[in-house]
């Protein structure tokens, strides 16, 4: 199967590394217009130089936008200079956010707070800027990216995984109000994928081992044996956000090597 994305323009927020990054170039590989929103401009610019050698010879542009998606005024303000440069977004994926979480009670109103901010608001906001263009094109996907969590939430899952279910209902609002104007909007939940946050957890307790002995034993209890690759992440993504999906709207999909016991 021939996945072409040619002449559509991504937007995806956390796209400085990790799954970001991998999706960025995987879209852009199949022709687009990628744009990565996060808030490090040198994270950032190493993901433009990787994927616009990657994508070097081809129609693809890449750019980069730093912003704190948490900040509504920050927010507007880059998604102003994506229109001013590249004019329409057709494919939104909202994946900025990173694992927070510990016992309820000790759980802060602030934390609350910033967690929701990062995950969800920043999700409603750019859905708010991007559909009324996709549903004038008769064309739009968006992909919220979450985490297995969302579906299976257990003692100390807090604050993620409320934020994360809150994405998933917000995923099948999106998509029965988006549908009858093309517009395509499922979630894909992350259970162990190896990424930054995977890495740096490595280095802050455990750095005198290799990550593949840091991660073995996480490894032994999934169903698959392995740890998850950014690319097969990006593989699956793809193919949603491009007209060989078509009729897939309105879904969660764990991608997580079977780890999860809900379907």
């Amino acid at each position: 199967m021939d996945i072409r994305l040619d002449g559509k323009t991504a937007l995806i927020t956390g796209g400085s590394e990790g799954l970001g990054r991998a999706m960025g170039r995987k879209f852009a590989e199949a022709g687009a217009n990628v744009v990565l929103v996060a808030r490090d401009p040198g994270k950032l610019e190493d993901a433009q130089r990787e994927i616009s050698d990657a994508v070097a010879g081809t129609q693809a542009r890449v750019e980069v936008v730093s912003c704190d998606v948490t900040d509504a005024a920050q927010l507007h303000a880059a998604w102003d200079t994506v229109a001013a440069s590249l004019g329409t977004v057709d494919i939104l994926v909202n994946n900025a956010g990173a694992t927070a979480f510990g016992p309820f009670l000790d759980i802060t109103d602030e934390m609350w707070q910033a967690d929701i901010d990062l995950k969800l608001f920043a999700a409603i906001r750019l859905a708010r800027l991007a559909m009324p263009g996709m549903a004038d094109r008769k064309w739009g996907r968006i992909i919220n990216v979450l985490a297995v969590s969302a579906k299976t939430p257990g003692a100390g899952s807090a604050p993620t995984s409320v934020s994360r279910a809150a994405g998933m209902a917000l995923t099948k609002v999106l998509s029965a109000e988006g549908a009858p104007n093309n517009i395509l909007v499922n979630a894909l939940l992350v259970g162990l994928i190896r990424s930054g946050q995977h890495e740096r957890r490595h280095q802050a307790t455990a750095p005198e081992k290799t990550f593949a002995e840091y991660i073995a034993p996480i490894e032994e209890k999934l169903p698959i044996g392995r740890i998850g690759q950014a690319e097969e992440f990006a593989n699956l993504a793809c193919f949603l956000v491009s007209d060989a999906g078509s009729y897939v709207t309105g879904c969660a999909i764990n991608v997580d090597g079977g780890r999860s016991p809900v379907v």
